[in-house]
């Protein structure tokens, strides 16, 4: 009621009404990130928007944007009712040169970017000198009562040695927060824990991030216990395994990291690390919503040492690690036979057989020797010493030439600087036979000769020589031999010389001559 002095209307009543509402906060947008923030070649790569409240009914749509042809995204996505993040897929064409495409995210008046380093295909990936922060997100951006939030800090590139120190503050007394967290090196991200006490109305808290001149914030709401149901507690970070604990030489490992409970939405990002450089890891590895574990492969390269690699995987503040060790890959020599039998072999017909020696492990191997031991066998090929460096061989060759009938032995010792079999014996084998044509020789006895006569000496030169060679090895008593060494398609002479008790010979018989066919 309005009163005065006017004469018309001293007390004037005005009707008044209205309809009380609850405040609420707006929904804005508070973060972009990818997994990972440098590819080389064609490639995809999962990236996340982040709200700093849950969507309403309707969902909350986000344009997004790349400022390079070479990277596509998505026009848009829409969070859904009631979530604080949505994924999508940056698809990555290869470039020739190396270049650093921004990502965009719009909603409502507020951007978030995202800088993507893309390397040529035909480099290797390069980081930063000095790599900067990039982004700062949290698992929830709402929390009720007493509780804790799993936040990550994410640079541009990957930690030096070293590691890179990340400066974290809350602009709220209600949530806590380490005052710095340390990127390991080799890895882009890691975690931290926001505690939040309990608070008797709804507040926001801005956790800040900072280190090399570069900043990021991210916004969470705080809720009183009596404006929204207590949360679930956060999964904690609970074990890191490999398939094998022990790696010979070059290959891979099958490890995986695991929860203590199922990954919130949005999934849970785990920083991974090596200490050695000889085994290699992801930067990061995701376990997906409502998942448990993940897994990752381990690359490993030989090693010429024994040593041991520690494996780290870190996630809001909690770490585990794993010892692999690694067993050095020894020099080695490898021989493609360890026997050779040459089966049987015609009187002085030479028959050959090869073996191949070739280099085995990590280092080169030195062929120092060949002793070859038994009669009728030699050994030719390669000139020794040799040094085999990988993926090398030589080749030795056997030769059995057997004189005499019968079964012959020998073997072949090669030494070598191997340190694995440094002298390796080859046993050789084979049988002389006599060859397909033989000699018949027969002479009369002498009729007039007053000394008795004891035995023959039989001796024999090829057509047209007069060097003759003894045949019989002990005094012929018969008046005939058989010449079982001739070979096909030779001539030869013959001439025999009895010999009396006293081993006195007798001048020459007359020559007599064989041919074979």
């Amino acid at each position: 009621m309005i009163a005065s002095d006017a004469a018309a209307n001293g007390a004037t009543i005005v009707d008044l009404s209205g309809t009380g509402t609850t405040a609420s906060t707006s929904t804005e947008l508070s973060g972009l990130v990818c997994g990972n923030a440098s590819l080389t070649g064609a490639g995809t790569d999962s990236c996340t928007v982040t709200l700093n409240a849950a969507a309403g009914a309707s969902g909350q749509a986000v344009n997004l944007t790349s400022n390079n042809p070479a990277v596509t995204v998505p026009a848009s996505v829409t969070v859904p009712a009631g979530a604080t993040t949505l994924g999508f897929t940056a698809t990555v064409t290869s470039v020739s040169a190396a270049q650093t495409v921004t990502l965009k995210a719009s909603a409502g008046g507020v951007s978030e970017t995202f800088a993507l380093q893309l390397n040529a295909a035909n480099q290797a990936p390069s980081s930063p000198a000095t790599p900067v922060l990039s982004g700062l997100v949290c698992g929830d951006a709402s929390l009720t009562g007493a509780g804790t939030d799993n936040c990550f800090v994410t640079l541009n590139g990957s930690a030096p040695s070293g590691g890179v120190v990340v400066s974290v503050a809350s602009n709220n007394a209600a949530v806590t927060v380490p005052a710095a967290v340390t990127v390991p090196a080799g890895a882009t991200s890691s975690g931290f824990i926001a505690t939040a006490a309990p608070v008797s109305t709804t507040e926001m808290a801005t956790l800040a991030a900072n280190t090399n001149g570069t900043s990021a914030t991210y916004s969470l709401q705080l809720n009183a216990v009596q404006n929204a149901p207590a949360q679930p507690a956060l999964p904690v970070l609970s074990g890191l395994t490999c398939g094998n604990a022990s790696i010979t030489g070059s290959a891979t490992d099958s490890c995986s990291v695991a929860l203590n409970s199922a990954a919130p939405s949005g999934g849970m990002a785990i920083s991974l690390a090596s200490n050695n450089s000889a085994v290699l890891v992801p930067g990061t590895v995701t376990v997906a919503a409502g998942a448990t574990s993940a897994g990752f492969t381990a690359t490993v390269a030989s090693v010429s040492t024994a040593q041991t690699a520690t494996l780290t995987a870190s996630a809001g503040g909690v770490s585990e690690s794993y010892a692999l060790q690694l067993a050095a890959t020894a020099s080695g020599l490898g021989i493609s036979s360890t026997s050779v039998s040459f089966g049987s072999v015609e009187l002085n017909t030479p028959t050959t057989q090869s073996i191949t020696l070739t280099q085995s492990g990590s280092s080169s191997v030195t062929v120092s020797a060949a002793v070859l031991v038994g009669a009728g066998f030699s050994v030719s090929g390669t000139t020794l010493p040799v040094s085999l460096s990988a993926g090398q061989s030589a080749t030795l060759n056997i030769q059995f030439d057997p004189t005499v009938a019968g079964a012959a032995s020998g073997t072949l010792t090669i030494a070598s600087t191997s340190l694995s079999n440094p002298a390796q014996v080859i046993n050789l084998s084979g049988t002389g036979v006599a060859g397909s044509y033989v000699v018949n020789l027969s002479w009369n006895a002498p009729t007039n000769s007053s000394d008795p006569v004891a035995g023959y000496n039989v001796y024999r030169s090829p057509s047209g020589t007069s060097s003759y060679a003894q045949l019989n090895s002990s005094i012929v008593t018969q008046t005939s031999y058989v010449d079982t060494s001739v070979q096909n398609g030779q001539s030869y002479n013959y001439i025999v010389e009895s010999v009396d008790t006293a081993g006195v010979t007798s001048v020459p018989s007359n020559m007599a001559s064989a041919s074979t066919p």
